[in-house]
């Protein structure tokens, strides 16, 4: 089981610049792919700035949360509101399954050895490194189910996703993207605003789990820390939001996949 010294950053104070600068250039990363950016954000939490595996998830999720929060208003002047409300079946079906297993997951993370969950973040790591390419390398396509089948098939899908946006204090945007297209024929476009309203009341109750066993003393201990590096996390998506599509993605996403493996085996190897 996670000990609160687990909660205890073992870094070097450092200066507010530099982890600004780390900040947006996660957040650069993330945006330019349409995405927050935390799963690149989670490694160098725990191999630069030396934090343990569960204190880096908590403020991951805490950044995470910060990014929707700035994402969803500016999402929805792209996307109409009525577009996005017309869909609020799907919303549902997503959020019946991921709001159980954000809870599950955040129990899960809490009750772990760090040695277990650092192996378990490097698993997840590699899923995600899968999800970016086969999600942005190709236009998924959509499954023809019945409307009974769809709806169990949503709820199970939510669910995974709930339990690994919790365990890895991400927002799980990679997942669910396309789960709403493949399931509920979704546009692509649409589907990025439902993934924020899925994402944001499945982080609070990640949150809420997490708050239980007294770890959010990481947040405490950590607010300047935090709050600088979710300005550069803003900052860093929305600049990378102007540089959509400067990189092809048939060069942008091999890095960004193997330097998600590259994260994980070292993730794996920590001691």
């Amino acid at each position: 089981m996670t000990t609160d010294n687990d909660l205890v950053p073992v870094r070097p104070q450092l200066s507010a610049p530099l982890v600004f600068a780390v900040g947006a250039a996660v957040g650069v990363l993330g945006g330019m792919i349409g995405l927050g950016g935390a799963e690149f954000r989670l490694p160098l939490l725990i191999n630069v700035f030396g934090f343990a595996a569960l204190s880096a998830v908590i403020l991951n999720k805490a950044l995470s949360l910060v990014v929707v929060l700035v994402a969803l208003p500016a999402r929805m002047a792209a996307v109409p509101a009525s577009e996005v409300a017309a869909h609020w079946p799907v919303a549902v079906n997503l959020l019946a399954g991921s709001l159980l297993g954000a809870w599950a997951g955040a129990a899960w993370a809490v009750r772990m050895r760090s040695a277990t969950l650092y192996k378990v973040l490097a698993g997840l790591m590699v899923l995600m490194a899968a999800a970016l390419v086969a999600t942005h390398s190709a236009t998924p396509g959509t499954l023809a189910l019945p409307a009974w089948a769809q709806v169990a098939c949503g709820v199970v899908a939510g669910f995974g996703i709930g339990v690994v946006a919790a365990i890895m204090g991400v927002a799980g945007g990679e997942l669910l993207i396309p789960t709403i297209v493949l399931l509920f024929a979704v546009d692509i476009k649409a589907a990025g605003s439902l993934s924020l309203l899925v994402s944001l009341p499945t982080m609070l109750v990640a949150f809420a789990r997490y708050s239980r066993d007294g770890s959010f003393a990481v947040l405490g201990a950590n607010l300047r820390f935090a709050m600088v590096m979710s300005a550069g996390s803003v900052a860093g998506a929305l600049l990378g939001g102007v540089l959509l599509g400067v990189i092809p993605d048939l060069v942008l996403l091999p890095v960004l996949a193997v330097i998600l493996l590259i994260s994980a085996l070292k993730l794996a190897r920590h001691r």
